[in-house]
């Protein structure tokens, strides 16, 4: 008990300077995760003198981290923003990672002179790109949304099959013809566990009446939560169940949407936070100088190599440009999930698994230095970033039980098609009305002659039966102005 006001001192000041440190990544272009890891090895052996050297406990609080993560990346992915990414998206982080596996592996073994299995293993484990370093880098570089959605859903399901590769390869399993099946039945019974607790949670959060508003956020983690354990012990991909219970949720219309989503944001930077203050806690600056080569070599056949040969192999049937092509080749950013991958092997006792950890985390610094810090420009290069980013609009919204009726509240964002809009114009459904404006922190009742404005946010009272049908109209308003059904613009 007498350590423990040090210890909350200690972690109320990292988190402090966790939280600055995102300012500082965001300036500099950078995943906030070399900060976060930096501060781990500050804190390490190397730096304050704290000891801590346990793979199995750095493994399961990296897999509870990367759930948290997930949870975060599915609430707050946007599903028409993805939908017309599925297709590459899905091959991204299936065949993509099938092709990865092998083109690092053979070159490994035949340049570092490793076993084939434990090659194999290495590239298992840098297969997968991290949800966290793509989430927080990829949605404020300003890149078309397609290619956005392709590669938001190749960080948030590719975990699974990775995860799954290392563990086959890791138990030392035999690898024969029934492997593939295996894979494709956890990665399906995943997909259905994942879709089912998205579904019956959005139904039963939409009914519950909660005592407060704070319980809604809670109650939605929970769900995600709990279809990671069910997946697991149904023997399926628990992460990849994680994510589409979370982008079912996120999707769906939730009562105090906004709030859970603010909510899960934050738990997803604190995850992000003890992960990689976890992982640079565990590091060994010693070790991690010997094996500078190995990791330098991986990190070149992985950029170089076998990440564009699995772009251009999986995304064949779509045909897509060469720049977008370049673009999602360079934009496959390794962070914290290769390292968490990479502790299952090491708490194991595979041989071999040590000098593989430590050689992930110099490839880890090394290609978010080059890589976080290049996207940018290299997407402004390739002409695929756009000069001013328009974001889309913000619906919030909550149930009106007595009157059988729902309350939105809109935010018009900079760049929106609502600007200039008049009231009379905008053509809400019937039951539908726009019954208040705020604007620079003054609220009034407009009339139809008011014309709404960027930044203003608007209170839209709606009857249930046409909420969804008003949503919709709006949203379109956004995106088209008020021409928006000659433009063919309905809504989704």
């Amino acid at each position: 008990m007498d350590q423990l006001p040090v210890l909350l001192g200690i972690g109320g000041v990292v988190l402090l300077a966790s939280v600055v440190a995102v300012r500082v990544s965001i300036r500099l272009g950078l995943p906030s995760l070399l900060l976060y890891l930096g501060m781990g090895v500050a804190l390490g052996e190397s730096g304050i003198g704290i000891q801590f050297d346990n793979p199995a406990l750095t493994q399961s609080l990296g897999l509870a981290a990367l759930v948290m993560i997930l949870t975060e990346g599915g609430l707050t992915t946007r599903w028409p923003a993805v939908k017309p990414a599925l297709g590459p998206g899905i091959l991204l982080s299936t065949v993509a990672v099938v092709v990865s596996i092998a083109v690092t592996g053979a070159a490994l073994h035949w340049l570092l002179g490793l076993d084939w299995r434990l090659a194999l293993l290495w590239g298992s484990v840098l297969a997968s790109t991290d949800a966290a370093a793509v989430f927080s880098v990829l949605r404020s570089v300003g890149v078309r949304p397609k290619l956005v959605g392709a590669l938001e859903l190749e960080s948030g399901i590719n975990d699974a099959p990775a995860y799954i590769a290392v563990v086959v390869l890791a138990s030392g399993a035999t690898v024969d013809w029934t492997l593939p099946l295996l894979v494709v039945y956890e990665l399906a019974a995943g997909l259905a566990i994942g879709l089912l607790f998205g579904w019956l949670g959005a139904m039963a959060l939409r009914r519950a009446a909660l005592p407060a508003t704070g319980l809604y956020p809670l109650a939605t983690v929970a769900v995600c939560i709990l279809a990671y354990s069910s997946g697991q012990l149904a023997h399926a991909s628990g992460l990849l169940a994680t994510y589409v219970a979370g982008l079912v949720l996120g999707n769906s219309k939730l009562p105090h949407r906004s709030d859970t989503l603010s909510f899960a944001e934050g738990l997803g930077w604190l995850a992000q936070i003890g992960l990689f203050v976890l992982l640079g806690l565990f590091a060994s600056p010693s070790r991690l100088l010997e094996t500078l080569v190995p990791g330098l070599v991986a990190g070149a056949v992985v950029l170089l190599l076998a990440r564009p040969l699995s772009v251009v192999i999986s995304l064949l049937p779509f045909r897509l440009p060469w720049r977008e092509q370049t673009f999602l080749s360079w934009a496959g950013l390794r962070g914290a999930v290769p390292i968490v991958l990479a502790m299952i092997p090491l708490s194991q006792g595979v041989p071999g698994a040590e000098r593989l950890v430590d050689a992930v985390f110099v490839l880890v610094i090394v290609l978010t230095l080059l890589q976080g810090a290049t996207l940018g420009p290299f997407a402004r290069w390739l002409g695929l970033a756009k000069t001013s980013e328009t974001h889309e609009i913000e619906v919030d919204s909550a149930p009106l039980d007595e009157l059988g009726a729902e309350l939105l509240q809109v935010r018009i964002q900079k760049g929106s098609k609502l600007h200039g809009v008049y009231i009379s114009e905008l053509g809400l459904p019937a039951g539908a009305t726009v019954s208040l404006v705020v604007r620079r922190g003054a609220g009034f009742t407009p009339q139809k002659t008011s014309r709404l404005q960027e930044d203003d946010q608007l209170l839209v009272v709606t009857t249930a039966r046409v909420r969804d049908a008003t949503e919709r109209r709006i949203r379109a308003v956004d995106r088209a102005g008020r021409l928006a059904r000659w433009r063919g613009e309905l809504g989704r």
